[in-house]
């Protein structure tokens, strides 16, 4: 039984939300990792000329440096068909032979976490690693019978963040094994930049340098913030569109005699001491907004924003 394509492959049909995939689609687009970069490269273009399949490899390192996007690209840049697994969900031999089965030659089945494998799963995956076959036990007792199925060449991929899991016999089965490092804040300065205007947004490389900062040397952290920013932002645009309305009701009503004390003494006045940041309220780019959220809550900012300065006069006497 073939299994059927739900997704459309990548590049197929309208990406109107770049939001939810901001991985690079190419291994030359991936910023930082150079040296594992260019060992990949050198095997993917000597497998390619050869016309064979690229040899098994295996990714450690800390959760969100790339090894996910690095083992998508590689199919990619390869231009063969390719699988995804998660090894938690591989309890038993038998959850692994649909994967094995539909393999194409030359394609690449990529499973994630796969420390998490159990043991028979393992020592399964040995000779179809080694001599692309599996042997299925079929039946119970005296009527028992063994079938070999024999695979097509293919390119089983890892991920771990926890490479003492993996036993030595399975380890030793990848041809490569590769290590991703944090990056620098260059790195992921550069990562930012790249994905906001992914995002449609505007920033500068002062902004860029400040959320890359904050991002403990990994990409994904990276592009949370910057979508967190982004949604700052927009959030702003809209806050202050209202205040501007209520900061001209509240300029009318000051003006007649029968103007609400409470319009001159509300608590949101007294934010006065934040009027030096105010300007971020208005925020059209993301630099603006990463100097606004880290001074003080949004909030506040928002109500300081029509705080006119002799409001903030008569609040304080």
């Amino acid at each position: 039984m073939t299994r059927e394509t739900i997704l459309p492959p990548a590049g197929d049909g309208d990406s109107q939300d770049d939001d939810r995939d901001l991985r690079p689609q190419r291994m030359q687009e991936m910023v930082g990792q150079r040296e594992v970069y260019a060992r990949l490269e050198i095997a993917v273009d000597a497998a390619s000329k050869r016309g064979e399949p690229l040899g098994h490899i295996l990714f450690d390192g800390p959760p969100g440096l790339g090894k996910t996007t690095f083992a998508m690209c590689i199919p990619r840049d390869l231009g063969v068909s390719f699988q995804i697994g998660s090894g938690a969900a591989l309890k038993a031999p038998k959850d692994v032979v649909p994967y094995l089965t539909n393999a194409e030659e030359g394609s690449v089945l990529f499973i994630d976490e796969i420390h998490r494998m159990q043991k028979a799963v393992e020592e399964f995956l040995y000779p179809a690693m080694e001599d692309f076959r599996i042997d299925l036990t079929l039946g119970e007792g005296v009527n028992a019978r063994t079938l070999n199925i024999q695979l097509k060449p293919f390119t089983l991929i890892g991920a771990t963040t926890r490479t003492g899991l993996i036993s030595a016999p399975l380890r030793d089965r990848f041809q490569m094994r590769e290590h991703l490092d944090f990056y620098t804040v260059e790195e992921l300065a550069e990562i930012v930049s790249r994905n906001a205007g992914k995002l449609r947004v505007g920033i500068d490389d002062e902004a860029a340098h400040e959320i890359a900062n904050r991002s403990r040397g990994t990409p994904r952290l990276a592009n949370s913030r910057l979508r967190w920013v982004r949604d700052i932002c927009n959030w702003l645009r809209s806050v202050v569109t209202l205040f501007r309305a209520v900061s001209t009701v509240r300029w009318a009503w000051s003006t007649s005699a029968s103007a609400p004390t409470f319009l001159w003494n509300s608590r949101w006045v007294r934010a006065s001491s934040f009027s030096s940041r105010a300007r971020c309220c208005s925020a059209s780019s993301i630099s603006e907004a990463v100097e606004c959220s880290s001074t003080v809550s949004s909030s506040r900012l928002a109500w300081a924003w029509f705080t006119s300065p002799s409001d903030r006069s008569r609040s304080s006497s």
